[in-house]
């Protein structure tokens, strides 16, 4: 007998559905999904994060949560439910601002090489990111474009006017130098009142 009333074999010869196979989809539809609770919890954090987890920080998540899972059972179990991360486009630092101050003329036109040491230098800021940190740091070097030698360089946590202070006073410590040509990106710092002094200042 079966739920309503009715006789199962009754039921099964109606239908023309062999007994082997009602009983195997009937246990499918008792069985509970082991995985139901580790699946709430994967979307509880996808959510919380807005999206931007992927199964490896989602993984880690879920073990400081006291979950003992394998990152690859974490991705799977994504796949199913359709939670992919969120790629975040990184933006690249510049240090162009725009016209904030006086602007060189491109002397170098292209003609990167030199015949001397100290002919052209060329300098810039380059921003890099620390792993697992939000921290990020700012190189600011002075390359020699006779043998491409790092003649000087800052770091710095924050692309300031001091940083440039530092290391044009490490690449450039003689009171005159002839003829150097010194090439940067016309960033905010290179169109500051003082780095123009600088050179005039250097020759």
């Amino acid at each position: 007998m079966v739920r309503g009333g009715f006789r199962l074999d009754i039921l099964l010869e109606f239908s023309g559905l062999a007994r082997s196979t009602y009983y195997y989809h009937l246990k499918q539809l008792n069985k509970l999904d082991k995985n139901m609770v580790l699946k709430a919890k994967i979307k509880m954090i996808y959510d919380e994060h807005k999206g931007n987890y992927g199964y490896r920080r989602i993984t880690l998540e879920l073990r400081n949560q006291g979950f003992l899972v394998n990152h690859k059972k974490v991705q799977r179990l994504m796949k199913r439910m359709n939670l992919t991360a969120r790629i975040r486009r990184k933006r690249k630092y510049s240090s162009y601002k725009g016209e904030v101050g006086k602007k060189a003329d491109n002397l170098i036109q292209r003609h990167f090489e030199a015949s001397k040491p100290y002919e052209k230098c060329y300098t810039d800021v380059t921003e890099f990111a620390i792993p697992a940190s939000s921290q990020k740091l700012y190189l600011s070097p002075v390359l020699d474009g006779y043998n491409s030698e790092i003649i000087a360089y800052q770091l710095s946590t924050s692309p300031n006017l001091e940083q440039i202070k530092t290391m044009l006073a490490k690449a450039f410590p003689d009171e005159h130098y002839d003829n150097t040509i010194l090439h940067s990106d016309q960033g905010w710092q290179y169109q500051h009142q003082f780095y123009h002094e600088f050179l005039n200042q250097k020759g």
